[in-house]
């Protein structure tokens, strides 16, 4: 929500192309008197609308007065992963849009190049336009490419045509993430995350080429799936930068 009202604000661009209405309450106006002009002047409709109107337009308990309406944000998995990528996100089995909203967003805080939602017919990706999922991810939906796979077999045939390493983050890996494991991360990485009650599937877990735990030094039984994400990330980009 934030950054689609900052491209109508900011002017021309790819993201700003994606937004297509602009419903505001008369006091969001007030907050902003230039703002309506501005997403006018890039080809956005703009409509005023009632406190009662725009509490029935959102899904949020406490709605913000503003809704935009952007075109869908998905690509194909070739197109989100292009040539060379050197950082991936892969979401195998991910069921809570929330957890996985929080994801993407530290993959883009991280400098991950895609992220992808894989699944099948019995663990069926999130769906990353789930109203959960854009919120959790604070504006990170529209900044890195972003695919769906019913076919995890697809998605790692994929990553390794790219090159990449697959690197599967498993509570009980025989790799442990510190420094010794910094020449495997300084290598193009696709990690693999899976769901937040039973991480991944056997399948998904013996497609990887390693399998890493974090190390736990207290007592704590296990890092819930968006905190593991962070650790691992912000790994990998240390060790490739």
């Amino acid at each position: 929500m934030h950054d689609a009202l900052t491209w109508a604000a900011d002017g021309p661009s790819d993201q700003a192309r994606r937004v297509h209405d602009l419903f505001l309450t008369d006091a969001v106006a007030d907050r902003d008197p230039t703002l309506e002009d501005r997403a006018r002047s890039i080809g956005i409709r703009v409509a005023r609308v009632t406190e009662k109107a725009a509490a029935g337009l959102s899904d949020t308990v406490t709605p913000q007065g503003v809704v935009v309406v952007c075109s869908t944000v998905t690509v194909g998995l070739d197109e989100a992963l292009g040539d060379r990528p050197r950082l991936v996100t892969v979401l195998a089995g991910v069921a809570d849009p929330g957890n996985a909203g929080t994801v993407i967003r530290t993959s883009d805080a991280a400098g991950v190049d895609a992220v992808v939602l894989a699944g099948d017919s019995r663990n069926q990706p999130v769906d990353p336009h789930n109203g959960k999922c854009v919120r959790a991810t604070m504006g990170s939906l529209f900044h890195l490419p972003l695919a769906v796979s019913r076919d995890v077999d697809a998605v790692v045939t994929a990553l390794r045509e790219r090159g990449l390493t697959l690197l599967a983050a498993a509570g009980d890996g025989e790799t442990v993430l510190d420094p010794s494991a910094d020449a495997l991360l300084a290598a193009p990485t696709a990690w693999l995350f899976g769901s937040e009650a039973h991480g991944l599937d056997d399948h998904a877990a013996g497609l990887a080429d390693h399998r890493v735990r974090v190390p736990i030094h207290g007592r704590a039984e296990s890092l819930n799936l968006a905190t593991a994400a962070a650790v691992c990330l912000y790994a990998s980009a240390r060790a490739q930068r």
